[in-house]
């Protein structure tokens, strides 16, 4: 039972910070982020791939997206270009990527250090997700969430696609990002496990702070709890989004990299990983962050017990979870009568 609920509470440490992503990016955005599972393949794989000695696929997916976001700049200032405005997005969008990318090339070649790999792991699809958003989203900022969806559905299937052809059928594993093990009383420790729930906490303290002491943070719940009041008291709602999703692209990048040391990962694995994430933040309301991760740990503890047990059934248990909640949700909601066409 012991070895269990350690192997729940590590698996629930990565669905917490998962869970947290999609509510955060949920309640400022109204986007529903399937793509958060490709986010982790892609940061999990990319990482592998530089371990090996290898160059990813994604940085040049990150030039080209920044190149197709610069020009979403420039046809939506077209009728008032500013030359400032246009130096601006030039070196965010295609000069910053370039570098980028140079960068990779150089290491990729060497096989660097893990600190390095980590590093580039997470500023290429850090700057994936924030494209995405500048290309997918932004321009459908104020449309219906049944509109966002279909959306996010989209550039989930792309991104996958993508991945396949950037990583191949073929599963990665990476280097632990910290070696060594010790034992306390029945249960073993890798470091690996350890650095999953020191980063888990790290950022879910670092996320409170910043929500609760920083400007930006606070331009984030603002626009999250009111989107039109948030722009009238000057809030600029597209860089709330941007912010939104560069945090989820690097939450889900830095879970896969944490997870792609314990288990082989493939070009699709992020989907059910991010899947059930989807589950503790449906748990939490897609509102609540504190449920939110204590919804993330019972997840992982019913899917370590349900592995063992019955493993043919482990992801159909896991995925049950939702029908009570649910059911309970829609007990306690309070009766709307239904709109006529």
């Amino acid at each position: 039972m012991l070895f269990l609920v350690q192997d729940g509470i590590t698996n629930g440490a990565i669905y917490a910070l998962l869970g947290l992503a999609l509510v955060l990016v949920f309640a400022v955005t109204r986007v529903i982020l399937i793509p958060q599972g490709e986010f982790v393949t892609y940061g999990a794989l990319t990482y592998a791939s530089l371990a090996a000695g290898q160059m990813p696929g994604t940085a040049k997916l990150a030039l080209a997206l920044g190149i197709g976001a610069f020009a979403f700049d420039l046809f939506v200032a077209r009728k008032a270009l500013h030359g400032r405005l246009v130096v601006r997005s030039f070196i965010t969008n295609i000069v910053l990527p370039a570098i980028v990318l140079a960068v990779t090339v150089y290491f990729a070649a060497q096989k660097p250090p893990v600190a390095i790999c980590i590093a580039l792991s997470l500023v290429i699809v850090a700057m994936i997700g924030l494209y995405l958003y500048r290309i997918a989203f932004q321009p459908l900022a104020h449309t219906s969430v049944l509109v966002l969806l279909i959306a996010s559905v989209g550039v989930h299937l792309a991104l996958q696609g993508l991945g396949l052809l950037f990583f191949g059928a073929e599963g990665q594993r990476g280097p632990a990002v910290l070696s060594g093990a010790f034992t306390a009383g029945a249960l073993r420790f890798t470091g690996q496990s350890i650095t999953v729930y020191a980063i888990t906490v790290a950022f879910i303290v670092g996320l409170w702070l910043f929500f609760g002491l920083t400007l930006y943070g606070k331009a984030l719940r603002a626009t999250a709890v009111n989107r039109l009041g948030a722009r009238l008291a000057g809030i600029r709602t597209t860089l709330s989004g941007q912010i939104a999703f560069l945090l989820a692209s690097v939450i889900g990048a830095l879970s896969g990299i944490m997870i792609v040391p314990i288990t082989t990962l493939y070009y699709d694995s992020g989907f059910l990983i991010g899947l059930k994430g989807f589950v503790a933040a449906i748990i939490g309301g897609l509102v609540s962050y504190p449920l939110t991760a204590v919804a993330a740990l019972v997840v992982g503890i019913v899917e370590a017990f349900s592995s063992f047990y019955a493993s043919n059934y482990k992801e159909v248990i896991v995925f049950m979870l939702l029908i009570p909640v649910l059911l309970l949700r829609s007990l306690a909601a309070p009766a709307v009568e239904e709109e006529k066409d």
